[in-house]
């Protein structure tokens, strides 16, 4: 990698990267199991554990294997899901991660793309850009039914940077909060990857997927990029 290739491209997760959680994904999970009984097989404790561990991940991934396997139960679920977390944001609203949308606009004036990418099916994905007035903030949003394969594969990096139009892999940062976030950028061999500590996964978890840098939220991913010389020090580094 050359270290120097400048960054055109910034692709962040949403639920705990830009988007705060506070919970919500593991009650939509919840409800879901109670509405389906997918999470029978072994047990709740085990099953919101295993929907911890793969925070990041696509969920219709998620939940065939609480599912052992079995498909049609898994799209059951992850319909009953994708429902549940309408619900609660309905309920409860949704609410940036601090400073996320002033950070966005940051790196947008540095001459960046941003995409974001999420585990989530596009209904869900876009009742939260709707709730948040994101729709105009970033210049693509992406699910894995839009790129073939979910998180930790590469496919949501990758398909972001076809359609940016970004000149080489190593001109992508990718910036998230959990290992599977940070997978799936060294997997399509991003030039810049961060881990974030705004969502599920601690420092400890993050570190295990080896990012270049483990950051306390989306707000410090400019300055970092600047202090490594992959965008111009000119460049706007604070955002509120």
């Amino acid at each position: 990698m050359n270290p120097h290739t400048p960054i055109e491209l910034v692709v962040l997760d949403m639920a705990g990267t830009t988007v705060l959680d506070d919970g919500i994904v593991e009650q939509a999970f919840q409800r879901a199991a109670e509405r389906t009984g997918v999470a029978a097989r072994i047990g709740w404790d085990e099953a919101l554990q295993y929907v911890r561990d793969t925070m990041g991940q696509s969920k219709i991934d998620v939940f065939t294997y609480l599912a052992d396997g079995d498909l049609e139960a898994a799209e059951r679920a992850t319909a009953q899901f994708e429902a549940a977390y309408a619900e609660i944001v309905a309920e409860q609203g949704a609410t940036e991660i601090p400073g996320a949308a002033g950070a966005i606009g940051a790196l947008r004036a540095a001459g960046l793309k941003v995409w974001l990418t999420t585990g989530f099916a596009p209904v869900t994905r876009d009742a939260l850009l709707d709730a948040l007035g994101w729709r105009d903030l970033v210049d693509g949003v992406l699910s894995p039914v839009d790129a073939g394969r979910g998180r930790p594969a590469p496919d949501l990096v990758l398909t972001a940077l076809l359609r940016a139009g970004v000149s080489s892999v190593q001109a992508v940062a990718v910036a998230g909060d959990t290992v599977s976030d940070v997978q799936t950028g060294r997997r399509a061999g991003a030039g810049f990857v961060a881990g974030v500590l705004s969502g599920a996964h601690d420092a400890v978890a993050l570190a295990t997927a080896d990012p270049d840098e483990v950051l306390p939220d989306v707000t410090a991913l400019l300055g970092a990029l600047v202090e490594r010389g992959l965008v111009p020090a000119l460049a706007p580094i604070a955002a509120d």
